[in-house]
Order: structure tokens, then sequence, then C-alpha cells
């Protein structure tokens, strides 16, 4: 199984599910401290030239791949990531079931404002303390996304390719 958490910069939200299915983070809803969060792999440290590009995280402890992609405000790439795997998979027979998990709803305002400030305008000292807030207010959303993501993998028998658009954590 191949799990891709996506969203708008693929640096925020999107790393810390990562590292949260990576079992990298504490696995319960507590709050993150600045620390933990900030020690994230590829937390906002991505650039604008890996926008689109798959980010290879790991693999979890059941030996399934664990991704992330930003999309920017293209609601296209999910959909045509889709089509081609389904075009890969009756071309050549391939059968991994993957899992796309939108990150975006429990991104709230903080964090928001800190990935323009930090990644936009280069501004980390106003937007780097502006993205911990953030990550702290949705960390706790972001752990049940990834469970719930997780879930999805472990019961949806029928479906190769899985997208969960995850309104229900909106911040």
């Amino acid at each position: 199984m191949i799990y891709i958490y996506n969203d708008y910069g693929g640096t925020h939200t999107t790393s810390l599910a990562a590292a949260y299915h990576l079992k990298q983070l504490p696995q319960s809803e507590r709050k993150l401290t600045t620390e933990e969060i900030l020690n994230v792999k590829y937390f906002n440290k991505l650039t604008k030239e890996q926008f689109g590009k798959l980010i290879y995280h790991g693999e979890d402890e059941e030996g399934n791949a664990v991704y992330t992609i930003g999309c920017k405000r293209n609601k296209l790439v999910i959909p045509s990531l889709k089509e081609l795997t389904l075009l890969l998979q009756e071309r050549f027979h391939f059968k991994e079931k993957i899992i796309f998990s939108h990150t975006s709803p429990t991104v709230p305002l903080p964090m928001s404002l800190g990935g323009f400030f930090s990644r936009g305008l280069k501004l980390d000292f106003i937007g780097v303390p502006l993205l911990v807030i953030g990550a702290k207010l949705c960390c706790d959303n972001i752990y049940r996304l990834v469970e719930n993501t997780k879930q999805v993998g472990h019961t949806s028998f029928n479906e190769n390719i899985i997208i969960l658009q995850n309104e229900m954590y909106k911040s």
C-alpha cells in the first residue's frame, strides 16, 4: 500500500502527517512541543521547486510507503495522479492500493499566515513562530486524520485508489 498525504505546500501539515504515520511523533492527541514540531523532517523546509513532486518519507511498520506532495492551488494534481495510476494498473497489472489523504482541512489561520511569511516572503522570524502556533493548534486533528487514513487503508478491500478529502477535520 502507498499513502500520499497532500495539501497546498506539502511542507507543514503533510510533513506532520507523515511523521505521525511513521511513528516519529508521539502516538497520541496531545499537543506537540515546539522542539518536536521543528524537528519533523521537511517541516517548513521544502522549496517552490519541490511543488508537485512526491517526497518519500519512509516505510511504516507494515512496509507501506509514505509520501507527501504539495499541489499548490491546482486541484487537478490528485485526480491526474489517480488517472495515471489507473492507466498503470490496467497496462502493467499494477495492483498496489494507493490512499491520497488531503491534510489542508486541518490548517488553522496561524499556520496559513506562517507559511506565507516563511515560505512565501522568506521572513522566518515572523513565519516560524506562527507555524509552530498553528501546528500546536492542529496537531490533534492531524493525528486523528492519520489514524483514520490508516484505518481506511485497512478496511477498503475492493478499492485500489482512495481519495480522502477529510473535511471533518477542519480547524
